[in-house]
């Protein structure tokens, strides 16, 4: 069975930048959408990008755009995250998923990674 394992949280200063990244075991992510989702404390999970099988079509949520990047490498079996201009809230913990798309803009999830924690410092 496929696992998703995310890397590259830790802390970071306001207005900076990093990459999360996201790797697959056990199986390919390539028949799959994939996704980055985030949680704040207190708060709901969040979707904040997607990206299609074939890198062809990729989505990102107003909280997201501009800012962040969606990308994947199939044959690495890897997503990324690219995460610049940070903000305060933008501390959470990064979830990645594997899906299909619902609407342009929304996914089902079929496989969630354990998530990595991911905090801004002013």
């Amino acid at each position: 069975q496929v696992q998703l394992v995310e890397s590259g949280g830790g802390l970071v200063q306001a207005g900076g930048s990093l990459r999360l990244s996201c790797e697959a075991s056990g199986g390919t992510v390539g028949p799959y959408t994939m996704g980055w989702f985030r949680q704040a404390p207190g708060k709901r999970r969040e979707f904040i990008a997607g990206i299609s099988r074939d890198s062809s079509y990729s989505f990102h949520t107003d909280s997201a755009k501009g800012r962040f990047t969606i990308s994947r490498d199939n044959a690495k079996n890897t997503v990324y995250l690219q995460m610049t201009s940070l903000r305060l809230e933008d501390t959470a913990v990064y979830y990645c998923a594997a899906g299909q798309w619902i609407t342009t803009a929304t996914m089902n999830v079929y496989l969630w990674g354990q998530g990595t924690q991911f905090t801004v410092s002013s």
